[in-house]
């Protein structure tokens, strides 16, 4: 039998990580609630902010854009989300999230399954901005 410890993690509780592109923050992960199959996060992008391009080859990333208008590069193809819209980026695909609009977008992520270890979960395939 296993316990379920219950534990409400909310978008202050946590750090920005800003080092690619935009505020990330991340919510339910093996160290805020020892997750052991993904993590969800959600990203802040003010106007004209991205974050780097990369691709999970251990994960498929689920994107779900909560506010705003989005512009998600999958393999250099500009594809245009909306507030209500969800996509999956299956591994290995490169990706990048940017925000075109002049609002600011929320974009919640999750990755699924983990890496084997963290420095093995994103492959950056650009200069970091």
């Amino acid at each position: 039998m296993t316990t379920n410890v219950r534990r409400v993690i909310g978008i202050d509780d946590v750090p920005a990580v800003t080092t690619r592109g935009g505020d990330i923050r991340l919510l339910l992960t093996p160290g805020t609630v020892g997750a052991s199959t993904g993590f969800l996060g959600v990203a802040i992008l003010k106007p004209g902010e991205r974050i780097t391009e990369h691709y999970h080859p251990y994960s498929d990333e689920f994107l779900y854009v909560v506010s705003g208008d989005v512009t998600l590069d999958l393999d250099d193809e500009p594809i245009t989300m909306c507030t209500g819209q969800g996509v999956l980026v299956p591994r290995y695909v490169r990706h990048r999230v940017r925000n075109a609009g002049d609002v600011e977008v929320r974009v919640v992520f999750h990755l699924c399954p983990l890496a084997p270890r963290l420095d093995l979960s994103h492959v950056y395939t650009e200069e970091i901005p």
